[in-house]
């Protein structure tokens, strides 16, 4: 978190302490709540609605396109499908083309990017090529690759990692017949991998890597894979690998980097929120692990599981409303 009192957010709580220290008086304390929990304008309500409702409309002209393929499967031939498809590309490109580098360009190269995998399953279906599914999606990630990199539009780079993270999943079961645990390890590493080059390129100041869902979804893809991991390590011990001890082990690394991110770079209450959701996760299981193999009277081993939950709950709370006031007044 910044040191900088002008980088801290104006919450209320720090308005206050201002006013109490003689900063504020009692006129500028009024003036400045107002503005801290002020409605946002109506130009910013009409941004907001235009970008929820250019988003679902878009998903649902993709649903009904996939729904019409599906219903009228028999009744078309392969060059109607593969037509039909071609075409649906070849019109959301020309609209991307034509509305450039506006959202709703953006979401017309997305709209066709994500029809580039019906257009592959049809192909396949149509002339059998033998293809297994995870070459699909992987086929599908490199074919819409230059256009990700052009967009500079996030949702695309997520659609981008969510294509490999399956690709990957289904060569790992299909063609190497691995551990899963080896693959929720890889997968960590794939989207830790994706997150750390979105901070590092946000702290450069590009544009278009701004805004902080992107980031919360790649830390969320890259600690639940370590969660589960950490889990398997902690319940049960004895069918862990070496695998799930990494993964335990780089859980606490990514915790740990994830705290230092909030106080020396950028405040981040979500990912603390992630951090004291998986320490719980983890102290909950250890301590529901040794009363169980020590315990015969089970009904009471519950009801001291959900007394430490409440009592975790009650710590994160007060934690995180610390941490949300800032080093200075913590």
């Amino acid at each position: 978190m910044s040191h900088d009192l002008l980088d801290l957010a104006a919450t209320p709580e720090r308005l206050r302490t201002l006013a109490d220290a003689g900063v504020l008086n009692p006129q500028g304390l009024e003036h400045a709540l107002r503005l801290a929990v002020a409605t946002p304008q109506r130009a910013a309500w009409r941004r907001f609605l235009s970008t929820v409702l250019l988003g679902f409309g878009s998903l649902l002209v993709l649903s009904g396109v996939i729904y019409f393929f599906a219903y009228n499967w028999a009744a078309l031939h392969r060059f109607g499908k593969l037509g039909l498809l071609l075409a649906a590309i070849l019109g959301a490109c020309v609209a991307a083309w034509r509305l450039g580098e506006t959202l709703a360009g953006q979401f017309a190269l997305l709209f066709a990017a994500v029809l580039v995998g019906p257009l592959l399953a049809v192909y396949g279906q149509a002339y059998q090529t033998g293809a297994d599914p995870y070459e699909l999606f992987l086929g599908w990630g490199g074919l819409i690759l230059p256009w990700v990199l052009l967009a500079r539009f996030a949702p695309l780079w997520l659609l981008l990692l969510v294509l490999v993270n399956t690709g990957l999943s289904l060569f790992w079961f299909q063609v190497a017949d691995g551990e899963g645990t080896t693959l929720a390890l890889v997968l960590a590493l794939v989207n830790g991998a994706a997150w750390v080059a979105h901070e590092a390129l946000a702290v450069r100041g590009l544009s278009w890597l701004t805004g902080r869902w992107m980031p919360r979804v790649l830390a969320m893809m890259t600690m639940a894979p370590l969660l589960g991991l950490g889990e398997l390590q902690v319940a049960v011990p004895r069918e862990g690998d070496g695998a799930s001890l990494v993964g335990l082990g780089l859980l606490v690394v990514v915790m740990v980097a994830a705290y230092i991110f909030h106080r020396q770079v950028r405040s981040e209450l979500f990912l603390l929120t992630l951090d004291a959701v998986s320490a719980m996760t983890l102290v909950t299981t250890l301590v529901g692990r040794v009363l169980f193999k020590t315990s015969s009277f089970d009904a009471g081993v519950f009801l001291l599981l959900a007394l430490l939950i409440i009592g975790e709950v009650g710590l994160t709370v007060w934690w995180l409303r610390a941490e949300a006031r800032g080093p200075e007044e913590a």
